[in-house]
């Protein structure tokens, strides 16, 4: 049987890009498609979603956050 991919493509409103190389190192947040702010830690995320109205319940839902080049531990660079 042969599967049918869906025509919808999930775009969740919260974008966490890789670690980019600082003192300390941080990581660029998107909202909506738009640079938001800098993350130096997963609560920086949580702060950025809260202050743009996004009550974030699961940092692993990739329906909510999508992590780029690395997941929710990542902070330092490869």
């Amino acid at each position: 049987m042969t599967e049918i991919a869906s025509p919808h493509i999930s775009h969740p409103r919260i974008m966490v890009l890789g670690v980019q190389p600082g003192r300390p190192p941080f990581r660029i947040v998107e909202i909506d498609g738009e640079v938001v702010g800098a993350a130096r830690a997963v609560t920086d995320v949580l702060e950025t979603a809260a202050a743009f109205g996004i009550t974030v319940h699961d940092l692993d839902d990739p329906e909510v956050v999508r992590w780029v080049g690395g997941d929710k531990f990542t902070w330092i660079p490869h």
